[in-house]
C-alpha cells in the first residue's frame, strides 16, 4: 500500500509530523514500513504562464515561447510536443541546479536565445507523467506566477510504501491507514462534507431501475451523472503516478482515485450498455455460477467483487454514467474463487482483503471529485440494495486486558482507542467494556484481536519488561507435557546429528494428489490461502523435507540430515502431530578414517540414526500407497506390537526429479512417541557371559518368528540377545546361517558353564521343536 502525506494529511492532520516520525510510527502499529522516498522540488523553480509560442524559423521541432514568470516575461525555447499559449507551466530560471546536476543558465539555440527551462515532471526529479512539459493547474493549489515550486505541499510530498499482511485489507485505502493514524496520535479523522442536493436536481429514479433478489450478501449502491467534459488533474495524475498505477480513461482513473481513497470499491456502466424500458435503463442483480452478476440483457456488466466486461464500460459517446460502489464479505468471495477458477479484474485483490462497507461514503467522496474537477451535472438520490448484518459484539474485562498485556490500562484510554479505530463502544458496567466490531474489520472476532489491537496502538515498546509472576501454581497440564515431550525429542534429534527444518502447515494440493497422499475435503479446504502453491493444508512431512533436502543439495550440502515436529491433517480435517526424519546423501563426513571418501547412506545407517533418536523398535515389511516410497525398501515401525510410523528410502525417479542422492525418510505419529520418568531398576553385580550361536535358517523365515519363539523359551539368565552376521552359500540352498549373541548374566552368582549350557539349550530344543532350526 503506498501512500504520501500530502494525501494522508487531506483525512487526518499530519503536518506538523516528519516523515521520519510516520514510518515510526507505522511500524509501531504493525503496519510495516517498506520504502520511504522523499521528493523535492529545486529552488528557483516558478509558476509561468505561456503568453505565446510561435514555431521557431530554423528548427521544425522547437517552439519559441514568452513566459510570464510574474517579475518579468521570459524568452524560452521549448521542444515539447504539448507546449501550446495559455497554459501555467514549471519554469527552471537561471541559476537553478536540476536533481540530475544541470545548471540553468542562458543558452542560444539555433540562433534564439532561450533564458529558463520549462520543465517536464521527470525533469523535476518526480514521477512520469505526461508526455512532454507537466501542465500546471489548480489542483495544486492557486496558480501565482513567480511563486517557487519548492514551496508547493503537493509536488515536495513524501512517499511511504507499507507492507500489509493479508488480513489487513482496512488498510488497502488512504482512509484506513489515516483511520489508523488517528488512534496512533489521538487525532481526529477530518470530517468530509456532504455534498447537497440541489433544487432542480433531476432524481435517479427517472432514469434507472435495479432488480434484484430477496435476501442477498452483497450491498450496492448507485448514482448517475451526466458529464459534459472531463480532464484528469495535475494532482490527481500525480498521485497515481507515484503509486505505479495506469488507467485506461479519465473515469476509470478518477474511480480508482476515489477506492484507492475511500477504501470503497467503485465502478462506471455506460448508460447506453443497459437496456430500456419505460424510459429507464434496467440494472438486474441475479446469481449465478460465479456469484452475483449484473447483468445487461443476455449478457453480463459484471460480477460483484470480481470483475467488469470490457463491453459494459464508459465509451466516449456515453453521455450519462452510472457509478456503482459496492460491497461483498471477503469469506464469500474467496470461497467462490476456491470452488471455481474465475476471471477476476483488477479490483478483486482488494475486494477479497476487505473494503469499506460504507458505500455512500464513497459515492459521496467520489461526487465530491466529479463536482471539484468535472463539468457534470449530477442526479438527485441515489439507488440501494442491502444486506442484513449483525455486528460481532464482544465483552472484557479491564482487569484481563491488563493482565493479558502486562502492564495496567485505563478503561478511557482503551476505549479511546478503539474509538479511533471505529470499533462501537456499547454500553458497559464498571470494570468492563462492551465492543461492536465494525464490518470493515472482518479480521477481529475474538477478545484476543480486541487486546491485540490494544497492544499495537499503546506500542509493544511502551510496555515495560518485567518477570512473569504466577497467579497460581505451576501444575503439569496436557500443554506443558507435550511441550517438555516435544523439546525433549527435539534435542535428542539434534544430539544425533539432525538440523530442525521448519516450514508452513500447507502444501500445494496438486501435488500432494500427484504423489497419492490423502487429501482435505475441498468443502473444509482453505478459503483464502496465502500462495497458490499453498493452497491446501499438509497431510505429510515428507514433502516439505524433501523440498528442504533438495535446496540443500543444489547449495553443495554433501550430508543432509533434517527432522521436524508438526500438524498434518486427514480429510476431515482432524490434526495430529508428527514427527518426520531425512536423510541424504553421504553417511559421515568426509576425514581421515574413509580417505576422504565416505559412503552413501544405506539402509542400515538410517535405521541406526532414527533408533538413536526414538529408541529400540523393530521392523516389518510393508507396501506404502504414496508414490514416494521405493516398493522393495519399504517397512512399519513397530513398538510392543504397534505401528509408529514408516520408514522407506526415497523413490529414484523421485529423488532424480529433486536432483537428491540415496535418501530415507521416516513419520512417526508422535503421540506413539515414549515419555516418561525414568525409573531405575536394579542391576548384577555379577559378571555377564556371551555365547554366540549359528543357525541353520530358512531365508523365507522372518526374523520376528525366530524372536517370538527365542522370547518364550529364554531362561531368567538370558539378559538379551541379537543378531551379529549372516552367511549365505550354495551349500547351504534355500537357507542361511545367521549368527545370534547372547548375553547371560545373573542377579546372584556368576554363572557356571552348566548354568549357560542349560539356558542354550533351551532355546536349541525350542528353535528344533518349533520351526526345525538346528546349529551350523
Amino acid at each position: 500500500m503506498i501512500i504520501t502525506k500530502s494525501w494522508l494529511n487531506e483525512w487526518v492532520n499530519i503536518e506538523s509530523k516528519s516523515g521520519e516520525e510516520l514510518c515510526k510510527t507505522f511500524n509501531s502499529i504493525g503496519l510495516e514500513v517498506d520504502r520511504h522516498e522523499v521528493y523535492t522540488v529545486p529552488a528557483k523553480i516558478v509558476i509561468g504562464h505561456v503568453i505565446s509560442c510561435e514555431k521557431h524559423p530554423d528548427a521544425d521541432k522547437l517552439n519559441i515561447c514568452q513566459v510570464d514568470i510574474g517579475t518579468s516575461v521570459r524568452q524560452i525555447v521549448c521542444g515539447a510536443s504539448n507546449v501550446c499559449p495559455n497554459i501555467y507551466v514549471a519554469v527552471a530560471t537561471i541559476g537553478a541546479v536540476m536533481p540530475g546536476g544541470l545548471k540553468i543558465k542562458p543558452v542560444e539555440l539555433r540562433g534564439v536565445e532561450s533564458v529558463g527551462m520549462i520543465c517536464s515532471s521527470t525533469e523535476l526529479g518526480l514521477p512520469a507523467i505526461d508526455d512532454g512539459i507537466m501542465i500546471l493547474d489548480n489542483s495544486i493549489g492557486e496558480l501565482k506566477l513567480g511563486s517557487a515550486l519548492c514551496e508547493n505541499p503537493y509536488l515536495n510530498d513524501e512517499l511511504i510504501e507499507l507492507e500489509l499482511t493479508a488480513n489487513r485489507g482496512d488498510c488497502l485505502s488512504v482512509n484506513g491507514v489515516a483511520r489508523d493514524l488517528s488512534a496512533a496520535f489521538n487525532i481526529e479523522l477530518k470530517e468530509r462534507r456532504k455534498s447537497v442536493a440541489e433544487e432542480k436536481q433531476v432524481g435517479i429514479g427517472r432514469i434507472l431501475q435495479l432488480s434484484h433478489p430477496r435476501n442477498t450478501d452483497v450491498k450496492l449502491m448507485y448514482k448517475a451523472v451526466n458529464q459534459n467534459s472531463f480532464t484528469l488533474p495535475l494532482l490527481l495524475r500525480l498521485r497515481l503516478s507515484m503509486i505505479e498505477e495506469e488507467c485506461k480513461s479519465a473515469i476509470d482513473a478518477l474511480l480508482f482515485y476515489a477506492t484507492y481513497s475511500s477504501g470503497v470499491i467503485l465502478r462506471a456502466y455506460g448508460y447506453s450498455s443497459f437496456p430500456m424500458v419505460q424510459d429507464k435503463a434496467q440494472i438486474i442483480l441475479e446469481v449465478d455460477e460465479n456469484g452475483y452478476a449484473i447483468t445487461k440483457g443476455n449478457s453480463k456488466a459484471s460480477t460483484i467483487g470480481i470483475i467488469q466486461y470490457e463491453e459494459s464500460r464508459v465509451n466516449k459517446d456515453d453521455e450519462i454514467i452510472i457509478l456503482e460502489a459496492s460491497y461483498i464479505h471477503p469469506d464469500t468471495i474467496s470461497r467462490k474463487m476456491a470452488e471455481k477458477k474465475i476471471e477476476n479484474g483488477p479490483l478483486f485483490y482488494r475486494t477479497s482483503r476487505g473494503s469499506e462497507p460504507n458505500l455512500e461514503f464513497g459515492l459521496e467522496y467520489c461526487q465530491e471529485l466529479f463536482n471539484a474537477y468535472a463539468q457534470t451535472e449530477i442526479y438527485g438520490g441515489s439507488l440501494e440494495l442491502n444486506s442484513h448484518h449483525e455486528d460481532i459484539v464482544l465483552q472484557l474485562s479491564i482487569e484481563d486486558i491488563s493482565n493479558t498485556i502486562g502492564m495496567d490500562v485505563e478503561k478511557i484510554n482503551v476505549t479511546q482507542v478503539l474509538q479511533n479505530l471505529g470499533f462501537n463502544m456499547l454500553k458497559s458496567q464498571a470494570g468492563q467494556i462492551v465492543v461492536g466490531v465494525p464490518q470493515f474489520r472482518h479480521d477481529v472476532s475474538h477478545d484476543q484481536d480486541i487486546i491485540e489491537e490494544i497492544v499495537r496502538l499503546i506500542g509493544i515498546d511502551n510496555i515495560p519488561s518485567k518477570p512473569y509472576s504466577f497467579t497460581e501454581q505451576p501444575h503439569e497440564n496436557d500443554a506443558s507435557s507435550f511441550f517438555a515431550k516435544r523439546k525433549y525429542y527435539r534435542e535428542r534429534a539434534a544430539s544425533c546429528g539432525f538440523y530442525e527444518s521448519v516450514h508452513f502447515i500447507f502444501n500445494e494440493r496438486a501435488k500432494l494428489k500427484s504423489f497419492g497422499f490423502e487429501l482435505v475435503n475441498e468443502e473444509l479446504d482453505l478459503v483464502n490461502p496465502i500462495a497458490g502453491t499453498l493452497d491446501t493444508l499438509r497431510s505429510t512431512l515428507c514433502l516439505g523435507l524433501i523440498e528442504a533436502s533438495s535446496a540443500n543439495a543444489k547449495s553443495g550440502r554433501k550430508q543432509i540430515k533434517l527432522f521436524e515436529v508438526g500438524s498434518v491433517f486427514d480429510d476431515k480435517r482432524n490434526e495430529f502431530i508428527k514427527m518426520g526424519f531425512v536423510f541424504s546423501g553421504q553417511a559421515s563426513s568426509e576425514g581421515v578414517s574413509n580417505h576422504g571418501k565416505p559412503q552413501a547412506v544405506g539402509f542400515e545407517d538410517f535405521v541406526q540414526n532414527i533408533s538413536n533418536v526414538i529408541g529400540n523398535f523393530e521392523l516389518r515389511p510393508v507396501e506404502i500407497s504414496h508414490a514416494l516410497a521405493h516398493p522393495y525398501q519399504s517397512a512399519e515401525i513397530i513398538v510392543d506390537g504397534n505401528v509408529m510410523g514408516t520408514l522407506f528410502k526415497l523413490h529414484p525417479s523421485v529423488a532424480k526429479e529433486y536432483d537428491l542422492d540415496d535418501t530415507y525418510l521416516c513419520e512417526i505419529s508422535f503421540d506413539t512417541l515414549e515419555y516418561k520418568l525414568n525409573t531405575f531398576s536394579s542391576y548384577s553385580k555379577f559378571q555377564a557371559s556371551y555365547r554366540d550361536l549359528s543357525l541353520v535358517i530358512p531365508k523365507s523365515l522372518r526374523y520376528a518368528q525366530l524372536r517370538d519363539v527365542i522370547n518364550e523359551a529364554q531362561s531368567e539368565e538370558i539378559i538379551r540377545f541379537y543378531p551379529v552376521d549372516t552367511y549365505e552359500s550354495e551349500e547351504l540352498g534355500n537357507n542361511m546361517s545367521l549368527t545370534l549373541r547372547f548375553m547371560l548374566q545373573s542377579e546372584d552368582k556368576t554363572l557356571e558353564e552348566d548354568d549357560i549350557t542349560s539356558s542354550i539349550d533351551g532355546v536349541l530344543s525350542a528353535l528344533n521343536e518349533k520351526l526345525g532350526i538346528a546349529l551350523r
